[in-house]
């Protein structure tokens, strides 16, 4: 009878706890069913724009490919860019969709549309595509006559993938201001760096025999 006594007393129990919390339970129950639910819908979201935004950019990047493109060519590619940022501004298709706009300004001559791709490029949470924006904004700088200002960009944080590609920048800046020792030092250190890091750059051996050649003339 104990032991019937102590069973009946449990159920009374659970009986008495399930009316006082059942309703909690399935309530919690509920939401956290429609917790799961919202997850998934919200990653199945996430993954469709980002699915979009990446045809949408290799659509720019088919776009953009070859030779110099005609003005409206050109036209229509830079507002594709301003559809895919308005759209999908939170992917890395629109931050690089920014780097191939400034390109394209550059094409066009429109260096200040450049300036305002690359800055907003450079507004990135992915330090890569952060430290490629600076770099292309430090060649903006020295294509419209600052050199120092592309200095300053050059100080900033730069992903040490791209070292070479900075003291290659350094380089054209220091012989921008006509210092041609520390445009050598420079350049002699990207092609160090280069071959460190096994990435081919190009471009700078010719610098450095056009500034030999030059220096044996004097």
């Amino acid at each position: 009878m104990v032991e019937l006594r102590s069973e009946e007393e449990q159920l009374d129990a659970v009986k008495r706890w399930w009316k006082e919390n059942g309703m909690s339970l399935i309530a919690g129950a509920v939401l956290a069913a429609a917790g799961v639910f919202g997850w998934n819908a919200w990653q199945n979201y996430q993954q469709g724009q980002s699915e979009a935004a990446s045809m949408r950019y290799q659509q720019l990047v088919n776009m953009t490919a070859g030779n110099e493109l005609e003005d409206d060519q050109l036209a229509s590619a830079r507002e594709m860019v301003v559809e895919l940022t308005d759209e999908h501004g939170d992917t890395l298709y629109a931050e690089l969709a920014l780097l191939l706009d400034a390109r394209l300004a550059v094409q066009q001559g429109d260096l200040e549309g450049a300036r305002t791709a690359l800055e907003s490029a450079a507004e990135s949470s992915r330090r890569y595509v952060q430290s490629l924006a600076w770099l292309r904004l430090a060649r903006v700088e020295l294509a419209d006559g600052n050199p120092t200002q592309a200095h300053a960009l050059l100080d900033e944080p730069i992903s040490d993938a791209l070292a070479a590609q900075r003291a290659n920048v350094r380089g054209d800046a220091f012989a921008a201001q006509g210092d041609t020792d520390a445009a050598r030092d420079a350049w002699e250190t990207a092609m160090e760096v280069s071959q460190t890091q096994d990435q081919p750059l190009y471009g700078v051996q010719f610098k450095l025999d056009d500034l030999g050649a030059e220096e044996a003339t004097q």
